[in-house]
């Protein structure tokens, strides 16, 4: 059988917001695009961003600016995040948000025609452009048309709409190949097949999404495996922080049909409530200090905010994601949660009907027609569901380019340091937007500056054997059983709360799994087996799964999407450090890192009195680091 082979300047990894911006910055730079879709063309966890993209446009509160953006960013973070990400984030924003405009992004409006921008947890202001509920969808059928606009552009130029930029759908990459230290390329296969395929390319971007499946209840597709994670750790990049994970509050918990389905931060942003059992509106109970003088603490205040945001504070309800997917965790397992496991959310007792209808559609429609739940007159059942990592790639910031691996690149959710601890809700999508742009920019000029390396015999030939391997295993492990294996240690010992004993064990269980992972057989051949596609996700998965356990029991303090029962409290000292995970062949190893400093300039945005919330008494000595 001959191998099929394709030569490019850049190969994107990953369709979904950050993979097509990156590749529509690489093909404007005159460069040639492949586009390689585990799924479908368009099928993306970025469709999961509902409630809108954060950027600081001020057209709601013109008292919105880059500056209080980038510091409610690092707040979210819990000032664990690299300074510079979060800086180019916030003063980018806004134009990625009017380029989409430009190419024909439909966002709701104001009475005035600008875009409109709704509250959302974290975030002072409004700021957050949204289309309805969905978003995220809105820009992943942007940037398709983006795609197809520069294809028959180049259609035009040369005849062939696929000359400059194509889309390879349904395949999996199962490595990332290297020649002298440098990219060169990648290795996989066709899954309707099985057939195997060459990329050579100079320029690899990786933007592959999150981890989700590698926990039992989670918001993410069946995608979400942590390929780009694993892929870069077998190419020698670094993950940082890897015990950072979003549980996202507000996954609905009943009926199953519906479960881990996100109900979107906007429907709090809109008034929605929480209570328990007792019919308690409980989060007032759950103010972290650092919080408190911008959070109500009564029912009173946290009503009036949203009629006179000027003059009250914010209802707790919109607390960063972390702090109430902790809230929920709480009260249920004090005993006072909903039969199902979770808590209520309320919406249609302070908006009518048809408001909810035009503000949250996709929310009504599919809780009404999956699940029978009629949101504008019933209240939810929702709990914390696996989102979001916020560890990934070690990057620089300026080009996302992968920590010391030349010509691989990172961007979206799979690159780490954009968040810190936490991400705040809409930052997701702007992220992608800056970085994804950045990813394209940074690979467009790497290859116009290097001569592109052929990979070698020796390289397809290993890719290619790797592949082989769970049809030569005779009377092996099978890979559901693995994978369900896998998920339950994370979901019980390594999810929302964790404690060094139980992180311990888990760490012994995953590396138990890892090596019978290595027997893994696969039955029959490779033609729509899906039992071959998964032997693949699970080796990704268990990296990803040593990665997090290995980092949350060297974390020793609670911070963000972090939490450790043995070491309840924030500590300013953890603060100052980055865990950074490595792949030596056999096993992850994790060290720290130092974080860097915040410059003078952005530092002095801050009131002291805050940094000395998070800080050492020698860093606020020194003011930042200029």
């Amino acid at each position: 059988m001959t191998l099929e082979r394709h030569k490019y300047d850049v190969l994107v990894i990953g369709a979904g917001g950050a993979g097509l911006r990156a590749a529509v910055e690489a093909r404007e730079a005159g460069l040639s695009v492949a586009i390689i879709c585990k799924s479908l063309f368009g099928k993306a966890h970025t469709v999961m961003a509902e409630g809108g993209a954060a950027a600081s446009m001020g057209n709601v509160n013109d008292n919105d600016s880059w500056m209080v953006h980038f510091r409610d960013t690092m707040r979210g973070g819990k000032f664990l995040n690299h300074y510079r990400m979060a800086e180019l984030h916030a003063k980018e924003a806004p134009d990625r948000i009017w380029e989409l405009e430009t190419w024909g992004a439909l966002f709701d409006r104001t009475k005035e025609g600008k875009i409109s921008q709704r509250n959302f947890g974290g975030h002072e202001y409004p700021r957050l452009a949204h289309v309805g509920d969905r978003t995220g969808l809105e820009i992943i059928r942007t940037m398709q048309q983006k795609i197809v606009q520069l294809q028959q552009k180049d259609g035009r130029e040369f005849g062939d709409m696929e000359a400059k930029i194509k889309v390879f759908a349904e395949c999996t990459i199962t490595e990332i190949l290297r020649e002298n230290g440098k990219i060169a390329g990648a290795y996989g296969y066709w899954r309707e097949s099985g057939e195997e395929i060459l990329f050579e390319a100079p320029a690899v971007v990786i933007a592959t999404g999150g981890v989700g499946k590698t926990f039992k209840i989670t918001s993410n597709s069946w995608e979400g495996t942590g390929d780009g994670h694993a892929l870069a750790l077998k190419a020698g990049a670094n993950l940082v922080d890897m015990e950072f994970l979003q549980f996202h509050p507000t996954g609905m918990v009943w009926p199953p049909s519906v479960r881990g389905i996100l109900v979107t931060e906007s429907v709090r942003g809109e008034g929605g409530i929480l209570t328990n059992s007792e019919g308690e509106r409980f989060m007032f109970k759950y103010i972290p200090d650092v919080f408190k003088d911008k959070y109500a603490d009564n029912e009173a205040e946290a009503d009036r905010w949203y009629e006179d945001q000027d003059n009250n504070r914010r209802p707790p309800e919109l607390l960063p994601r972390d702090e109430v997917a902790r809230a929920i965790n709480s009260e249920v397992k004090a005993g006072r949660g909903t039969e199902h496991g979770g808590v209520f959310l309320d919406v249609s007792k302070r908006i009518p009907a048809e408001v909810i209808k035009k503000r949250l559609p996709s929310m009504w429609h599919q809780f009404y027609e999956l699940a029978g739940v009629d949101i504008t007159k019933e209240a939810m059942e929702v709990g914390p569901t696996c989102h979001y990592v916020m560890g990934g790639v070690e990057v620089e910031p300026d080009t996302a380019a992968a920590v010391g691996v030349p010509g691989l690149y990172a961007a979206g959710e799979v690159a780490g340091g954009m968040h810190g601890s936490n991400r705040l809700g809409g930052n997701s999508l702007s992220d992608l937007l800056v970085f994804g742009r950045r990813a394209g920019m940074g690979a467009a000029a790497y290859v116009k500056s290097v001569t592109a390396v052929a990979v070698s015999d020796a390289s397809v030939k290993a890719a290619a054997a790797r592949i082989e391997t769970p049809f030569t295993n005779s009377g092996g492990e099978n890979a559901y059983s693995l994978h369900q294996e896998l998920q339950e240690i994370t979901h019980n010992l390594v999810g929302i709360i964790r404690t060094g004993s139980e992180l311990q064990d888990a760490i012994a269980k995953i590396a138990d799994i890892r090596v019978r992972s290595k027997n893994v057989s696969v039955a029959g051949d490779r033609k729509f087996n899906p039992g071959f596609h998964l032997a693949f996700d699970l080796d990704n998965m268990l990296l990803v799964a040593e990665s997090t356990a290995k980092s949350a029991i060297a974390r020793e303090e609670s911070r963000g999407g972090h939490t450790r029962d043995d070491f309840p409290g924030m500590n300013d000292k953890w603060r100052q450090v980055n865990h950074i995970s490595s792949y030596n062949g056999s096993e992850v190893v994790v060290r720290q890192q130092a974080l860097p400093a915040i410059p003078k300039e952005l530092f002095d945005l801050f009131d002291i009195h805050e940094l000395e919330k998070y800080m050492t008494p020698e860093e606020i000595t020194k003011g930042g680091s200029n």
